[in-house]
C-alpha cells in the first residue's frame, strides 16, 4: 500500500518550495538538496490548507513561489519583486491548527501517492539519461584527448628523428671543418717556411 503523502516546505535561493511526498528524505531528493534542510530548521512539514491543496493536486512535483511571498504555489514562478525580497521573512511553524487541513478522501490520497511514485520514477529516469549523456560526453572528451596525445607523440618522434639527422650532419660538418683546419695549418706552415727561406736567400 502506498505511503500517505505529507506536504513539506522550504526556501532555496529566490523561491519558496513545496511538495507532497511520503517522507522528508523524498522531499529533499525532489528538491535536490545537498544537506538535510529539516535538521537545519530550513524546511518543515506544513498543514497550510492552500499549500496542501496545491501540492496534493500535483504530488511529487516541486512547486514554487517567490521567496517570502504569500502567493500561490505553482510549477512555474516568476522571480520575486524587490518589495518581496525586502519584506521580513515570516518563520513557518508546524503548530497550525490541524483542523485547518483540507479534508482529502482516501481515494485522493491513494491517487496522489501513485502520482508521486510516477513523478519519482520520471525524475530517476531523467537522472539516468543525464548520467548516460555525461558518460558519453566524458568518453568523447577522453577519446579526443587520447587522439591529440597520439598526434603529439607522433610529432615528437618525427621531430626527434629529424633532430637526430641534423645532429649527425652537424657532427660530420664539424669533423670536416676540423680536418680542413688541420690541413690548412699544415699547408700554411709549409708555405710560410718556404717564404721565410726565399726571403733569407
Amino acid at each position: 500500500m502506498p505511503k500517505k503523502l505529507k506536504t513539506y516546505q522550504t526556501s532555496l535561493g529566490f523561491y519558496d518550495l513545496a511538495i507532497s511526498a511520503p517522507s522528508m528524505k523524498a522531499a529533499l531528493e525532489a528538491w535536490g538538496a545537498g544537506s538535510n534542510l529539516f535538521h537545519q530548521g530550513a524546511a518543515t512539514e506544513t498543514d497550510d490548507p492552500d499549500v496542501v491543496a496545491a501540492t496534493m493536486a500535483r504530488p511529487g512535483v516541486v512547486l514554487r513561489r517567490p521567496a517570502g511571498s504569500k502567493g500561490r504555489f505553482g510549477e512555474h514562478s516568476e522571480l520575486p519583486t524587490s518589495a518581496e525580497v525586502e519584506r521580513p521573512r515570516v518563520s513557518r511553524s508546524k503548530t497550525k491548527n490541524k483542523s485547518s487541513a483540507p479534508k482529502i478522501s482516501g481515494k485522493a490520497v491513494a491517487k496522489a501517492a501513485v502520482d508521486f511514485e510516477r513523478q519519482r520514477k520520471q525524475r530517476e529516469a531523467e537522472r539516468r539519461r543525464e548520467l548516460v549523456e555525461e558518460a558519453k560526453k566524458r568518453e568523447r572528451r577522453d577519446r579526443a584527448v587520447a587522439n591529440a596525445q597520439v598526434a603529439i607523440d607522433k610529432a615528437q618522434r618525427n621531430h626527434d628523428v629529424r633532430a637526430g639527422d641534423i645532429e649527425v650532419a652537424r657532427d660530420a660538418v664539424e669533423k670536416r671543418a676540423q680536418a680542413e683546419e688541420a690541413r690548412w695549418q699544415k699547408e700554411k706552415a709549409k708555405l710560410t717556411d718556404t717564404l721565410r727561406r726565399v726571403r733569407n736567400e
